[in-house]
């Protein structure tokens, strides 16, 4: 009797010694199998993340000639347009950026369809990109025969102001300088400064000009001296390097430069700093000769002519680009006068009733009326801010949120917006002080 239990007790004790085993068996194949999936899910993301930057880097070289006009002016009168070779239509630049993605995801070793890249936000000129890849996973493990696992990554690239942008003006001015007691400065600047000093002279005041345009080099050899943010820019965010800013004395002129500056275009930046003045005039106009190819036609190709007029007499009006106003009224309502946007936003220029207010627009449908009072905001908003990208944001966030940091705050719709317009800008030959770059964003 005593044996027959033993023997029975033995017996259970295998099947329970084999149930273990079993269940340890299966156990490790799950760890297997979700170990292989882990790795194929970080393999297939690697790939989208790239197959995306890709895609978004040849947008970035194909986007200026999304704005080139399609034709060119006849070699003479009476004979047809001739076709521009640098246009690019948007069916094309679409297709080069659908073409980079599948070849960054096959370079990384992932089957990237045409049907896995969409265009997020749309419109004519898209800045962002995005690659979604769905496939299966066969789990390679013993005994288990057949197991897939399905696997999806995506990711979305971006063209965004460059991280400079948000504090300065982006890349700095870039175009020619003119001289004044041997410093550097934006032409125009040069020829304000001699009304002022002129005036100032009249009242036996002299001028003289400390320091002017700085590049960013310049501006780092000051930092390592001196680095004290509230004397001195960190390297790349100084005003200095736009070619509007200038540091004025002696002490003695400060009263009177304090009561007079602004009669010639030029602020005071800093209100511990009395020597430090800035030219608001003119931001972001290629009008006034400071952009790539000067002589072009101040109205981008892309402006409807029923509102060429009303853009350039606001634009002159107020002193702000015509590019740069075009830009934006194709960003808000594709140059639709009736346009309302879910916000409440209204019109050519989607004024909120509130704004609309402020500045003396009593008819926002009225599209003369909204481009001059769009063209006043944005005076105001660049004198605000001395940069184009911020004052485009501070146009779309509100000037309270661009003025808590100091940038272009983190809303994708914000952020989406500036880079559509500094694209168009760019593509247009204007200089905005902005470059675009890619970015992964999620």
């Amino acid at each position: 009797m005593r044996r027959r239990v033993a023997a029975g007790e033995r017996g259970q004790a295998l099947v329970l010694t084999l149930g273990v085993v079993a269940a340890l068996l299966t156990g490790g194949l799950v760890l297997v199998a979700l170990g292989q999936a882990i790795g194929a899910k970080s393999r297939e993301q690697r790939a989208a993340d790239l197959a995306a930057v890709s895609a978004a880097a040849a947008m970035r070289r194909a986007y200026p000639r999304l704005f080139e006009p399609a034709y060119l002016p006849p070699a003479r009168p009476g004979l047809a347009p001739l076709p521009n070779p640098r246009h690019l239509p948007r069916e094309r630049y679409l297709a080069i950026a659908r073409d980079a993605a599948l070849r960054g995801g096959a370079r990384n070793g992932a089957r990237v369809r045409p049907a896995d890249v969409s265009f997020p936000g749309g419109g004519f000129a898209p800045t962002r990109v995005r690659v979604r890849i769905r496939t299966h996973h066969r789990v390679r493990a013993p005994g288990v025969r057949g197991a897939r696992v399905a696997v999806v990554a995506d990711a979305v690239a971006e063209l965004a102001p460059q991280p400079g942008t948000d504090l300065a003006g982006g890349g700095g001015y870039s175009g020619p300088l003119a001289y004044r007691q041997g410093k550097p400065m934006r032409p125009d600047v040069a020829v304000a400064f001699d009304r002022l000093a002129a005036a100032a002279r009249a009242d036996g005041v002299a001028l003289i000009i400390s320091s002017a345009f700085r590049s960013d080099a310049e501006q780092a050899r000051l930092w390592a001296a001196n680095p004290d943010p509230k004397w001195v820019a960190p390297p790349g965010t100084s005003l200095h390097r736009l070619g509007t800013e200038l540091d004025l004395g002696p002490p003695s002129a400060y009263g009177w430069l304090a009561r007079n500056a602004s009669r010639f275009g030029f602020v005071q930046r800093y209100s511990w700093e009395p020597w430090h003045y800035g030219y608001t005039r003119n931001a972001g106009s290629r009008s006034v000769g400071f952009g790539p190819r000067d002589g072009a036609p101040a109205l981008p190709s892309f402006v409807p002519e029923r509102f060429a007029g009303a853009i350039a007499r606001a634009a002159q009006r107020w002193n702000v680009s015509a590019a740069l106003l075009s830009a934006q009224l194709y960003a808000e309502s594709n140059f639709n006068p009736f346009a309302q946007s879910p916000a409440g936003a209204q019109g050519i220029a989607q004024f909120m009733p509130g704004t609309a207010r402020a500045y003396g627009l009593a008819n926002p449908f009225d599209p003369a009326a909204a481009i001059d009072a769009q063209a006043h905001l944005m005076r105001d908003l660049l004198r605000q801010f001395a940069s184009v990208p911020l004052a485009l944001a501070a146009y779309n966030a509100g000037p309270a949120a661009v003025a808590a940091c100091g940038c272009i705050p983190p809303y994708p719709e914000t952020r989406a917006y500036v880079a559509k317009i500094v694209g168009l800008m760019g593509g247009a030959g204007e200089a905005t002080g902005a470059e675009l770059e890619v970015r992964l964003v999620e």
